[in-house]
């Protein structure tokens, strides 16, 4: 497993790197991050097990690590992140069914070709 505290430091770190390079590109991302936030309808917990449910469908490592920090900060609970993250695994494996659909109709357009 990662050291994910350690992880953290040195994603921080680089991205400090692409700031001093690109420093617009990084407050643009930091705009798009916080925009949710300032409307106030969602607190910063459940804010933060969405971030989570979605690191994982993205599979984005340093989003697991940024965000699993701030869901502890916010007071979410070890018991509330699994729920988030039940909800992350049911959508994988809905997307996977529904993409399986796709690969039988593709099949069945490719046999009416023939």
């Amino acid at each position: 497993m990662l050291d994910w505290i350690e992880y953290r430091k040195e994603l921080m770190h680089r991205i400090g790197d692409i700031a001093a390079i690109t420093p617009d590109t990084v407050k643009g991302y930091q705009t798009l991050s916080g925009a949710g936030a300032k409307s106030g309808r969602l607190d910063g917990k459940t804010r933060e097990l969405i971030a989570l449910a979605v690191a994982v469908t993205t599979r984005c490592d340093g989003c697991i690590t940024v965000h699993s920090a701030a869901a502890l900060k916010e007071g979410a609970t070890k018991e509330e992140i699994a729920d988030a993250l039940g909800v992350a695994i049911a959508l994988n494996a809905g997307a996977a069914m529904v993409y399986s659909a796709r690969v039988m109709d593709a099949v069945a357009a490719h046999q009416g070709a023939s």
